[in-house]
């Protein structure tokens, strides 16, 4: 990231903190008085955000919260988030209110939750920051006013993996009729796999709980080919140097967004960082 884009960000950050007013997220004065800034990142991301075998932060959005630390001159303090059933769960979880099961925080805020500062990795989806719900009487208000999304920092896309013993080039997912193919549950591959072709590929389809889980099936054997991000699939790849597992030439054109509600949906999604504007 260039080093003018990084102080942009600090700039925004301070200056929507110095007049977040009644926030739940802590205001500029506060959070230079604490000594530390609060980053949420979602676990269990590789190459993104996770722990190494020692238990160690790592991953590229550990890094960029440090660099945006240090050039605050705070320490670091990571908030390790677990994906919900939508992005509105996630912003009111770990941005705004705090998660429900958070019992250990009576008094940080006035929610009684712990929240992040800034939150790394969200989809950004412009429309969906703006939307507007119907409250009644012929009114109609802003969804997300709590919160603003800035600063898109990385564009993304789905990509498969396979074994090319198996496969030697998958050109189309019509193939998967045949073999059997790994993805991550709830995702956009995870439907489509299970929709395209009036739902023959079906039977071949094998759900895991993670991408990590669906690529290891890769690497054992277990199944021809996985279908993740692409950021993952080459950190997968370049992980496990096998010589039989090789990215896929299928480019998922055809996986468009079906809706701004989740950025993910997105077969190119520009990921952003979040910080709060207002409490509740």
């Amino acid at each position: 990231m260039k080093a003018t884009n990084l102080k942009s960000i600090i700039v925004f950050l301070a200056l929507a903190l110095l007049y977040a007013g009644q926030a739940l997220a802590r205001p500029y004065d506060e959070l230079m008085a604490s000594g530390f800034l609060r980053v949420g990142v979602y676990e269990n991301f590789p190459p993104y955000s996770f722990k190494d075998d020692q238990g160690q932060p790592r991953g590229i959005d550990v890094d960029l919260a440090q660099h945006i630390a240090d050039e605050m001159e705070l320490s670091l303090e990571l908030l390790w988030m677990l994906p919900d059933e939508d992005l509105g769960d996630d912003l009111r979880n770990y941005l705004w209110r705090g998660h429900v099961l958070d019992h250990d925080h009576k008094h940080e805020r006035l929610s009684g939750k712990k929240v992040a500062d800034l939150l790394l990795r969200i989809p950004y989806d412009k429309a969906y920051n703006y939307a507007r719900g119907y409250i009644g009487e012929g009114v109609y208000a802003y969804q997300h006013d709590l919160v603003v999304m800035m600063m898109p920092y990385q564009r993304e896309t789905w990509a498969l993996a396979h074994n090319n013993t198996r496969l030697e080039t998958v050109r189309t997912l019509a193939v998967f009729q045949y073999h059997p193919i790994a993805v991550e549950i709830e995702t956009v591959p995870a439907f489509m796999l299970t929709s395209v072709f009036n739902g023959a590929l079906r039977d071949q389809v094998r759900l895991y709980r993670s991408a990590t889980e669906a690529f290891n099936q890769l690497l054992e054997g277990e199944v021809a080919a996985t279908v993740g991000l692409r950021g993952e699939i080459d950190w997968f790849l370049h992980q496990a140097l096998h010589p039989a597992i090789v990215k896929g030439e299928t480019t998922f054109r055809h996986w468009v967004s079906r809706s701004g509600m989740w950025g993910l949906l997105c077969v190119k999604l520009i990921v952003s960082l979040v910080i709060t504007l207002k409490g509740f």
